[in-house]
C-alpha cells in the first residue's frame, strides 16, 4: 500500500509520544513493502529538537504553512490507498478536505489522545483537529484507547467505524542491554512532566525516594518545573533522546509507569512507554487503571502499585524476583505488542474497511471492538 500521514510530529521526540509510536509503525510498514508519505509543519518548537530526518522507504515531507503543500498533498493523495490524520494534527481539517477531495485513498482518523479528545468534548472545549462534522467524513477511525471509548467516538463524534490500535514498541530500538553507570537507579521515571500525574508521582516515587535516602532515584523528562519537590537522592536528565531509552531502562532495578490521568480514567490506554520498559526487560512498577491486566499479568508481568507502601514493597524485592518479572514481561511484549504487529493489524483493518466501502455495507460492526468493520 502507498499510505499519507498528516501527523504531529515524526522527527522530534521533544515533549510528545507521537514520534517513537510513528517511527516504530513506519519502519515495520517499509519492512513489509509499503510506502510511507508523512506530511509534518516545519514548526520552530520540534524543529529544534529533531532528533529523527529520514523516513525508510518512504517520504517525510516538511512544510511552513498549508498553502506551500496544498498541490502536493493532492498529488500524492491521488495514487493513495489510504490517508490518515492524527489527533494534534496542526492541519487536520485541511488535511481531511484534501482526502475527501481525493476520493480515492481511504480515510482514517487515528486518535493518539483519545481520552484528551472526549475530556474536552465533555467540557464544551474547541478542539483543533475536529469540527461540527465530528469523525464522520472518515471511512476509518482508529483509537489508541479501547474500552468505552471506542463507544463513544462513534456516539458522541459519529465515527462509522472505530477499531482499537494500541502502542507498541520496535525490539530493534528497545532491548535489554547492559548497565550504563549513568542511568543506575534503585527506581527511574522516564516521562515528561505533566500537572494531572504529579499526585501519583509523588505518592510512588518522590514519597519512597524521601523514605529511602540510601537508594538512588532517577528522572528522565523535559518540561519540569523549578517547583518541583526533588530530593537529595533523586537526579534529573533534561532530555533523553530516545536511542539513549534502552539503556536507561535497562540499568534500572525498577522503573515506574504513571499514567496520565485522562488515560487512567478511561482506562485501555497503555503509554507507549510501558512497552518500551517491558521490551527491555525492565521491572515495572506502574499505577492501575482498567484493562491493564489485559495487556501485562499483575504480579507475573508487572508490579502494581496505588500507595507509598506499595512502591516501596516493590523497592524492597530480590533483585531475582525483578529479573523474573522483567524477563516475563519482555516476552510477552515480543509475543504480542511489537510494532510490526500493530502495522500488520492496521493494514488488516484497512483492507476490511476498504472492502467494506467498496460493498457499500454499513462501516458500524456491533461490537466495536471486537468485530471487524463491515462484517
Amino acid at each position: 500500500m502507498k499510505i499519507v500521514i498528516f501527523g504531529l510530529t515524526i522527527s522530534s521526540s521533544w515533549g510528545n509520544g507521537h514520534a517513537t509510536l510513528w517511527r516504530g509503525l513506519c519502519n515495520a510498514l517499509a519492512r513489509e513493502g509499503h510506502r510511507v508519505v508523512f506530511f509534518e509543519r516545519d514548526v520552530p518548537y520540534y524543529a529544534n529538537t529533531r532528533d529523527w530526518n529520514t523516513l525508510p522507504g518512504g517520504q517525510l515531507v516538511f512544510y511552513d504553512a498549508w498553502s506551500a503543500v496544498r498541490a502536493q498533498a493532492a498529488r500524492e493523495l491521488s495514487d493513495a490507498d489510504a490517508a490518515i490524520v492524527t489527533s494534534y494534527c496542526p492541519d487536520a481539517l485541511n488535511a481531511r478536505a484534501a482526502i475527501v477531495d481525493a476520493q480515492r485513498p481511504l480515510a482514517v482518523f487515528y486518535d493518539l489522545d483519545t481520552p484528551v479528545t472526549l475530556a474536552a468534548l465533555a467540557s464544551g472545549e474547541s478542539i483543533a483537529y475536529l469540527d461540527a462534522d465530528g469523525l464522520r467524513s472518515y471511512d476509518l477511525v482508529l483509537s489508541y484507547t479501547g474500552g468505552p471509548a471506542l463507544t463513544a467516538l462513534r456516539e458522541l463524534l459519529g465515527a462509522r467505524c472505530v477499531q482499537p490500535l494500541y502502542g507498541h514498541v520496535d525490539p530493534d530500538v528497545h532491548r535489554p542491554i547492559a548497565c550504563n553507570e549513568r542511568y543506575r537507579a534503585d527506581l527511574s521515571w522516564l516521562g515528561t512532566y505533566a500537572a494531572d500525574r504529579q499526585q501519583m508521582l509523588e505518592c510512588l516515587f518522590v514519597q519512597p525516594a524521601r523514605l529511602r535516602p540510601d537508594r538512588r532515584f532517577l528522572i528522565a523528562g523535559a518540561q519540569y518545573p523549578p517547583e518541583f519537590p526533588w530530593g537529595a537522592n533523586v537526579y534529573f536528565m533534561r532530555h533523553l533522546p530516545p536511542n539513549e531509552h534502552a539503556a536507561f531502562l535497562s540499568s534500572s532495578r525498577l522503573t515506574l509507569n504513571v499514567t496520565r490521568a485522562a488515560m487512567a480514567a478511561a482506562g485501555w490506554c497503555p503509554s507507549g512507554r510501558l512497552f518500551e520498559a517491558a521490551a527491555c526487560g525492565a521491572a515495572i512498577l506502574s499505577d492501575n487503571w482498567q484493562g491493564l491486566g489485559e495487556f501485562y499479568k499483575s504480579g507475573s508481568e508487572v508490579l502494581i502499585a496505588g500507595s507509598t507502601e506499595d512502591a516501596l514493597a516493590a523497592l524492597d524485592l530480590d533483585d531475582s524476583v525483578l529479573r523474573r518479572i522483567g524477563r516475563a514481561a519482555r516476552e510477552r511484549t515480543l509475543e504480542e505488542h511489537t510494532s510490526q504487529r500493530r502495522a500488520q493489524h492496521m493494514i488488516d483493518l484497512f483492507e476490511q474497511a476498504a472492502d467494506s466501502r467498496s460493498r457499500s455495507l454499513p462501516s458500524v460492526p456491533r461490537d466495536p471492538e471486537l468485530a471487524p468493520c463491515g462484517v
